[in-house]
């Protein structure tokens, strides 16, 4: 029966560099049971790690393993694994910084797009993950006087997120991972931004309208009513403060809310 690896002389960072790079050799002092350099050893050990960081990036990043395809996307994993070694051991919050990756990846130029579909997806699975909490009644913003509604502030759900991006980033998504069985044209000239939250036990997206990112985004961090309609409206023309507000109270954006005295 073999015995485990042995590493009582083994630095930790040269083991930990090691581990994510097959390129490097097996660190100084790790041995067999018998004493020797076990480096067939630690090639198994090394490629079961970084195989399970690649899997947790294909479930993290569904839609976009689907555009890359099987073996794309394991090459690019590998390549993100090397360059971005995990720094929590739960592998659910592995892959933070994908997005990014992708977007300063030089073969992947010609598709500008992955990187906001990596953060829509990145975005989703925070809110599945996120604390529960009950969404705003929106009958208790029904019962502020109607002077001092611009004043409110409302407190973010803890699973609400917003996703901007020039790209059609919601339309993809759909094609690739929540409804590919659907047939629908994706045009790339056409923009979306995309509202994320998890009011009970469902992670829900939706589709933002005119302004409304801008509007929601403000909301979120903590900006008045008056004050996020407002910038809203200087972004774009077709906002509506009803329907946006609607969406936002709809979707369970909110968790309570604050009067400015």
């Amino acid at each position: 029966m073999r015995g485990p690896l042995a590493l009582p002389q083994v630095n930790a960072a040269s083991f930990g560099r090691a581990l994510l790079d097959p390129q490097m050799a097996t660190p100084d002092g790790l041995t067999g049971p018998d004493g020797e350099t076990a480096p067939k050893r630690f090639n198994v050990y090394r490629n079961n790690v970084i195989v399970s960081l690649c899997e947790a990036l294909g479930e993290s990043f569904p839609a976009v393993k689907a555009l890359l395809g099987e073996e794309y996307f394991r090459a690019l994993a590998q390549a993100f694994v090397t360059a971005h070694p995990p720094v929590s051991p739960v592998l659910i919050w592995y892959g933070a910084g994908f997005a990014d990756f992708l977007d300063a990846f030089p073969p992947l130029k010609a598709y500008p797009y992955l990187g906001d579909v990596a953060r829509l997806e990145w975005s989703w699975l925070q809110a599945y993950h996120a604390a529960d909490a009950a969404p705003l009644d929106p009958a208790i913003l029904g019962s502020v006087d109607p002077q001092r509604l611009g004043r409110v502030r409302f407190v973010p759900h803890p699973a609400a997120h917003i996703v901007t991006s020039a790209w059609p980033i919601w339309a993809i998504a759909r094609a690739n991972r929540f409804e590919p069985d659907e047939a629908e044209a994706v045009d790339l000239d056409e923009p979306q931004s995309v509202m994320i939250t998890r009011p009970d036990m469902e992670v829900d997206v939706y589709l933002l309208r005119p302004g409304g990112a801008v509007f929601t985004m403000d909301l979120l961090q903590g900006q008045t009513l008056a004050a996020a309609a407002s910038r809203a409206q200087e972004d774009d023309d077709g906002f509506s403060l009803s329907d946006c507000l609607s969406d936002c109270l709809a979707a369970g954006a909110f968790s309570g809310l604050q009067l400015d005295d």
